[in-house]
């Protein structure tokens, strides 16, 4: 009797350790480290380095002196560019100020034929644009290679970011 025990203890065990590994594999393939080319004076890239920390967003800040030739690489046309560029390890793009919700969103289910997620310019507001309460509605924008976009998101009040 103590044996059969013993070995119910140890399946319960087993059990319990390979739904954990499932759920640790599942979380860190959905949610890949992103490169960020920056510049090394830009104060706002900054800021959203620290919200994407703050969600849990893994990352890697590349400075460097010259972005353009990194977007046009990446087809980030002119009009959807912004300051900073974030690049999954799946090849994925994100540029400017794109709030960590929709970069998870996105990674957890990429949109078929896509490239990435775009918020233009720099947005008043937007994660690592914050002025005092100033806000400014933007959209998010969804890239496809043929230099075409859709609206993946539209962000109407400052907390609808996160």
């Amino acid at each position: 009797m103590q044996y059969l025990r013993l070995v119910l203890q140890w399946g319960v065990l087993v059990t319990g350790l390979i739904i954990h590994s499932y759920s640790y594999a599942e979380q860190s393939s959905a949610l890949s480290i992103l490169k960020v080319y920056k510049t090394p004076t830009c104060g706002c890239c900054g800021k959203w380095l620290k919200h994407l920390e703050d969600q849990s967003v893994f990352h890697q800040a590349i400075d460097v002196t010259d972005l353009s030739s990194i977007k046009k690489q990446l087809n980030i046309l002119p009009r959807y560019q912004s300051c900073h560029t974030g690049l999954s390890e799946h090849g994925y793009v994100f540029e400017g100020h794109v709030p960590a919700k929709y970069i998870k969103q996105f990674l957890n289910a990429p949109v078929e034929g896509a490239i990435g997620l775009s918020v233009p310019a720099m947005p008043l507001g937007s994660p690592g644009m914050e002025v005092g309460k100033r806000f400014h509605p933007y959209q998010v924008l969804l890239l496809m290679p043929d230099g075409s976009h859709a609206v993946f998101a539209e962000v109407k009040r400052y907390e609808e970011q996160f």
